[in-house]
């Protein structure tokens, strides 16, 4: 058994800032079935960030009297829909690697999951699952926008562990740069050249996952202050979860060089979708506040009515 394995030097120049970051937790072989096992930190911070979220969701849902058994279904299902969705999203988009060996399709260890096809995914299923046992289909999506914020803020540090999900090169305070981060530059310069991405892989790089991470816990605190100072209405928090991740991943899509495109039109599926989310989470949250406001306006004069007031 071996602990700590796989690891590269990361820097952070201008802040003086070096240290090694491994990318195993541990390497084990299973006695008697003679087969290797890597457990790696990037699934460990995934599982960490979903057990809070998942523990979160849960104590909220209690405290808005939800079935948890109910809950756990919706929980079930919505993990199982949100993996193939976000496969389904990052395959659609990068048809041309796949359809030679449609087998790959299926290989979703070698990685090429896509957030928001799995959030699509998961909201499908969840809503079909919460029709079927009768649950409040927008109360738990209130419930999942903050807890996806939770597990998208602390699952970004996976991102730093393998060295991905990086940006361009940067000059700025928090500029990162390591071993496999220059690898991927050299090997994909074709790639990101053709996308109109001039790289250097000798000079640091945007530490988008930072970024994220930052956002998305700090997206979270909003929420819970509106959830429990200002929610109005069933669906309030998921449009703000909406408006919020969407304006922090139309910034952040534009840093990094890993983007899925629209064909050859040279736009980022993630920047358009994203775009196209704050607009709509944004509209039906003004129109909902405005209808709410309007009923209270009517009550109240109806009130005075009624009372000679």
């Amino acid at each position: 058994m071996k602990w700590f394995t796989d690891y590269t030097l990361v820097e952070f120049p201008k802040l003086g800032w070096d240290f090694n970051v491994y990318e195993n937790l541990v390497e084990f072989t299973l006695p008697g079935w003679d087969i290797d096992i890597t457990i790696k930190f990037y699934g460990v911070i995934i599982a960490f960030g979903f057990t809070l979220a998942v523990l979160f969701g849960g104590r909220m849902a209690y405290k808005w009297k939800m079935s948890i058994d109910k809950m756990l279904d919706v929980l079930i299902y919505g993990t199982f829909g949100g993996i193939i969705g976000a496969r389904l999203y990052y395959v659609a988009f990068e048809w041309d690697s796949y359809k030679d060996d449609l087998l790959s399709v299926f290989k979703i260890w070698e990685g090429g999951l896509a957030i928001y096809g799995g959030i699509i995914g998961a909201f499908i299923a969840a809503y079909f699952v919460c029709k079927k046992v009768d649950l409040n289909f927008y109360k738990l999506l209130d419930l999942a926008g903050m807890s996806l914020l939770i597990g998208q803020g602390i699952g970004r540090w996976g991102n730093f562990t393998n060295q991905e999900a990086f940006g361009i090169n940067t000059d700025s305070i928090f500029g990162m740069t390591s071993e496999k981060i220059s690898d991927y530059i050299s090997s994909h310069y074709s790639t990101l050249t053709a996308n109109g991405i001039s790289m250097d892989s000798t000079l640091p790089v945007h530490p988008t996952f930072l970024y994220e991470s930052i956002w998305c816990l700090f997206g979270f605190v909003v929420l819970y202050i509106v959830c429990k100072k200002f929610r109005k209405f069933d669906g309030q928090l998921i449009l703000g979860y909406g408006i919020i991740y969407g304006i922090e991943r139309f910034f952040v899509e534009g840093l990094r060089t890993d983007s899925l495109y629209i064909g050859d039109t040279g736009l980022r599926v993630s920047q358009v979708l994203s775009l196209t989310i704050v607009v709509f989470c944004a509209t039906l949250t003004i129109i909902r506040l405005v209808q709410i406001n309007k009923g209270n306006v009517d009550k109240v004069k109806e009130y005075k009515e009624k009372n000679n007031v």
